[in-house]
Order: structure tokens, then C-alpha cells, then sequence
């Protein structure tokens, strides 16, 4: 395992990544460990890998930093699949606020109206 120091780590973030390759970093600020940087191959998201991938982006998801198709992708999984798996934890796939709601029902009713003015070939 090594360390960084805060400081270092905002002076040059590529050498703590590059770090990482190695072994997990331990950022350290004060004296006290702040964080842990772990390399993340693009197999150790996919596939049957204790569901890693999977469990990070449903947490970047539900939490606001990417879109559901962004999630799904990070996941390897189809859209639907992720949205099957993101309703049964419970996490709303749709803005959890009535204007965002009312907004996206604006936005279908007008694409909806737009999709069925247009005139058969």
C-alpha cells in the first residue's frame, strides 16, 4: 500500500492515479487517512465480478453524476435492465419533484403531438 498527501494529490492527481495501478493509495491530510484510491480495470466492472460495476453506477446514478444510459453502460447491462434493477431497490428512474415531472410530461406530450403530424411517405 502506499500514501499521498493532500497536497500532492491536488499538484499532480495523474501520479496518485498512476500509483494506484500498483497497489490502493491512502490519501492522507493532517495526519489522518481522507481517502482510498483503488485502480478499477474495465473487467473488474464487467461481468460476474461480485456485481462491482453494477453497484457503482447505481450508486452514481441515484446519486445525480450520470444519466440511467451512462449507468447501464458502466454496468454492462441493457437500459431496461437497469431500470428493472434501479425499481426494485426502490430508486425513482423518473425526477422525484412534481415541475421535473410535469416537465417530462410536456416534453412527451410534444414529441408525442410532433410524431403523429408527420405526414405518412
Amino acid at each position: 500500500m502506499q500514501s499521498v498527501d493532500m497536497h500532492e494529490l491536488a499538484s499532480n492527481p495523474a501520479e496518485a492515479i498512476r500509483k494506484s495501478h500498483d497497489s490502493p493509495v491512502i490519501v492522507i491530510e493532517d495526519d489522518h487517512a481522507e481517502a482510498i484510491l483503488i485502480h478499477l480495470n474495465q473487467s473488474d466492472l464487467q461481468g460476474e465480478n461480485d456485481g462491482l460495476g453494477l453497484a457503482l453506477a447505481v450508486a452514481l446514478y441515484r446519486d445525480g453524476a450520470m444519466s440511467i444510459a451512462r449507468a447501464a453502460h458502466l454496468a454492462s447491462v441493457s437500459i431496461s435492465e437497469m431500470t428493472t434493477h434501479l425499481s426494485r431497490l426502490g430508486i425513482p428512474i423518473a425526477g422525484s419533484d412534481a415541475v421535473d415531472s410535469r416537465s417530462d410530461m410536456e416534453t412527451l406530450e410534444q414529441w408525442l403531438a410532433s410524431s403523429l403530424s408527420v405526414p405518412a411517405p
